[in-house]
């Protein structure tokens, strides 16, 4: 008998040895996880680990890093190679697995991390063409910007290279897998992720599909180059000082056949991706310097996108935000120049309707003529099962994304992408050069440079000067040219000419006294290229110019309340039609006292406003009835602003029958109906999340990449709505990040935050400290050292990074 339990013990026990040693499918090896010395436990810190001295192979001289109570590195270097090498080591030391999971989303390559559910996502990424075109960014990179890319890729393998599993980030432990190797096509993956988030925007199928359904007439009206309010980035009517290149329509470039395109798509980048930025001169400021403000509106994750830095040599001292994974501060300030982006909303990807010889895929027509195409096999791996493999076709418009082996479309037919992120660029030298500018003429050479994602970038100078520019590199287009699905058969519908940068919309020093952008159109109606965009911001922009052309002596705090301004031109624009299109006699004693409050209500989505609630709900049943015919269909939701416009203006427009009723029905009825759907949905949300107000409704939240929840932050009180509003603070979206810079010459003053921390390390203190700040306005001064050892006060930790063998 103590034989059989010596044996059922020892079985036991080696069972119990290998299950907590042995990884099953995207579990972790338990025991490793729960090792108290090695494992999780051992990335709470109360401090960072932050070492006094270490030595990097590949230095040339000492780097000098020095800490501030935000943990922001301030890192003084002799020369730019030794300095991005010790940035690449200090962003990998804080962030260095949000660096490489956002590549292996970039790439393709969740489904080796997570298994099977991600497969579909990350055969949609292979299909895009993510990695053709980071490959070709790489690739073409300048001699300097090579070796700042491969220098910062030393400093963050230098870090790799010295992790055991106890020193290993969490996540990389609670997934169960390693960190690779860092190389310069990472980078550049990352800055392409960035470029597919912004610079992804396109609803050609969708076009072509509403213009066969509904006819020419109905698709102006819904879908206009152009709303009819007009207040542009850049307003320079009849100004535009250069000869345009005239391109004229191609009569044949419409399909042969219409109506059919490909359905069933791959998700596209959030519509709210923008963000707002403005700069006022010094003539409007209160202390006679300019002021320039920027927040960019993505989604709210941690680790946070951003990350604080001050990179200092001799002919360089920049601070601002850099992205975890790239060298240089993305936007930010110099001593003598400040500068802020937010999305240029241009059209840089079309679509071409692929007509391949047979089922092979091996040939396709061109010109008259079956030429070859290019086929590149992908192998995504999967946790836990045997790779999957993709045939990729490529054409000389693009990899072909839809086909019959991928969403469905047909035998013989394919849907190839053209998108400005499969073009080399030479963005990371603009960025560079920005790092470096003194001056508006620096800003101007730096932008020449600069050319994906397009962006408006905005400036300002201790100089006095203020700037914003238009940038990207633009295809060349005729009137309507890649609105619709193009035809794949004809070479000549291929991009081949761009606008030059110097005639991209542009004004420096506007007689108004302030520059200011929110993803509204690009210029006025005067500028002699053909712009289009799936949807221009119609509200947050307006806001924002009647705000500043109001005021004449701007102070710093009136730049923190514009940031954190709640009021809804929006709401301002609808909801009187919505009140008038009401039954009083028909409503409720309950429906009485809401729209009783909804007509006094002030437009503002203030943290505590139950008016907010009521009219977003309202709003959104009213919406999503109109627009019943777009659902589980391929056509693309048309804006609010013209929503609101149809219902202005137009209430009898047949998209509001409501499909699922016999009725015929207007937007009195339609609005009507939604009123009451309003109380239902209120009543019973009440009932379960209690009292009704904005805040509490929206709810909003910031996840962490893993989608882990213990891993965010939840329930964050703060106002703001979605991307209508100034503080365009959604439930999982909105600024994920907020500065402010006044250029005085006698030093450049910055104010901050963003809604995370510096640290990635979930164990850190640092790792979600701004959070709270963040949600209620509060800001830090953002600190340019010129001496350290006079700013001894606001360091808490230094390091020094000596050359190593």
């Amino acid at each position: 008998m103590k034989i059989i339990r010596l044996i059922v013990s020892l079985v036991v026990t080696v069972g119990l040895t290998y299950a907590l040693n042995t990884k099953f499918g995207v579990v972790p090896p338990l025991g490793k996880f729960l090792d108290p010395v090695n494992g999780f436990w051992a990335n709470a810190e109360s401090a960072p680990h932050i070492q006094k001295r270490i030595s990097i192979p590949g230095l040339k001289q000492p780097v000098q890093i020095y800490y501030d109570d935000l943990l922001i590195p301030h890192i003084f270097a002799e020369d730019v190679e030794d300095l991005v090498l010790a940035q690449g080591y200090v962003h990998a030391y804080h962030r260095l697995w949000q660096m490489e999971f956002q590549t292996h989303a970039a790439a393709g390559r969740v489904s080796e991390l997570i298994g099977r559910g991600a497969l579909d996502y990350d055969r949609g990424q292979r299909r895009k063409g993510m990695v053709f075109g980071a490959e070709k960014y790489s690739d073409n990179l300048d001699a300097s910007s090579r070796s700042l890319i491969e220098q910062y890729a030393k400093g963050v393998n230098y870090f790799i290279n010295n992790l055991d599993y106890s020193s290993y980030p969490f996540e990389y432990k609670l997934m169960g897998y390693a960190p690779e190797e860092w190389t310069p096509l990472k980078s550049a993956l990352l800055l392409n992720y960035m470029a597919d988030m912004l610079n992804s925007h396109e609803r050609d199928l969708e076009n072509t599909n509403f213009k066969s359904l509904y006819g020419r007439e109905m698709f102006d009206l819904i879908y206009p180059d152009i709303d009819n309010y007009q207040d542009p980035v850049v307003n320079r009517s009849g100004l535009w000082d250069f000869d345009p290149i005239i391109k004229e329509h191609i009569a044949n470039n419409a399909l042969p056949e219409d109506g059919t395109t490909a359905f069933n798509l791959i998700p596209k980048p959030d519509p709210g991706n923008g963000s707002n930025n403005w700069a006022v001169s010094g003539a409007k400021s209160a202390t006679g310097h300019p002021i320039l403000c920027n927040d960019m509106h993505l989604g709210l994750n941690m680790p946070a996108l951003w990350f604080y830095n001050q990179l200092n040599t001799k002919n360089m001292n920049v601070m601002g935000h850099s992205l975890p994974g790239t060298p240089m501060v993305i936007t930010g300030f110099t001593d003598s120049i400040a500068w802020g982006f937010t999305n240029a909303q241009r059209d840089l990807a079309d679509w071409y309707l692929i007509k391949f010889e047979d089922e092979s895929h091996d040939r396709y027509l061109l010109d008259g003529i079956y030429q070859p195409t290019e086929k590149v096999i992908e192998e995504i791996k999967i946790a836990g099962e045997n790779s999957f493999y993709d045939t990729v076709v490529y054409t000389i418009f693009g990899p072909v994304m839809y086909d019959n082996s991928f969403r469905e479309t047909s035998e013989k037919k394919g849907y190839a992408r053209r998108w400005i992120g499969h073009d080399p660029s030479s963005s990371f030298k603009a960025f560079h050069l920005l790092n470096k500018a003194k001056n508006f003429e620096d800003y101007m050479e730096a932008l020449d440079n600069f050319d994906s994602p397009a962006q408006n970038i905005i400036f300002a100078s201790v100089q006095g000067d203020i700037a914003h520019r238009v940038q990207g590199k633009y295809p060349l287009k005729a009137f309507e040219e890649g609105k619709f699905l193009l035809d794949g058969t004809k070479s000549e519908n291929n991009w081949s000419e761009y606008i030059p940068p110097r005639q991209n919309a542009f004004w420096k020093n506007p007689e108004r006294g302030f520059v200011a952008s929110a993803n509204q159109h690009p210029a006025d109606s005067t500028y002699p290229y053909y712009v289009t965009s799936t949807v221009y911001e119609a509200y947050r922009n307006r806001r924002i110019n009647d705000v500043l052309r109001a005021n004449n002596s701007i102070t710093i705090e009136d730049m923190k309340n514009l940031h954190y301004d709640n009021f809804s031109t929006k709401a301002k624009e609808s909801l009187g039609t919505m009140l008038q299109f009401l039954d009083n006699a028909q409503l409720s004693e309950e429906g009485f006292e809401v729209a009783k409050k909804l007509k006094n209500w002030n437009y503002y989505f203030d943290a505590d406003s139950e008016e907010a609630v009521y009219f977003t709900n309202w709003y959104r049943n009213a919406y999503r009835k109109t627009w019943d015919e777009i659902k589980n269909r391929t056509l693309a939701y048309p804006s609010n602003y013209s929503f609101v416009n149809l219902m202005n203006n137009d209430p009898e427009n047949i998209f509001f029958d409501d499909q699922s009723t016999d009725n015929i029905e207007t937007a009195t009825e339609i609005v009507q109906s939604s009123f009451k759907d309003m109380l239902e949905d209120l009543k019973d949300w009440s009932e379960e999340n209690g009292k009704i107000g904005w805040s509490n409704y929206k709810k909003t939240y910031v996840q962490h990449l893993s989608r882990q929840r213990p891993l965010g932050v939840y329930e964050i009180n703060s106002g703001g709505a979605g991307g209508d509003v100034v503080n365009a603070t959604g439930s999982n979206h909105g600024p994920s990040q907020r500065i402010i810079v006044e250029l005085d010459p006698d030093g450049v003053k910055a104010w901050g935050h963003y809604p995370g921390g510096q640290s990635g390390n979930p164990g850190s203190r640092y790792y979600d400290n701004m959070v709270e700040s963040w949600a209620t306005g509060k800001y830090f001064e953002l600190m340019l050292f010129t001496d350290p050892e006079a700013s001894e006060e606001s360091i808490i930790y230094s390091q020094t990074i000596e050359p190593g063998n």
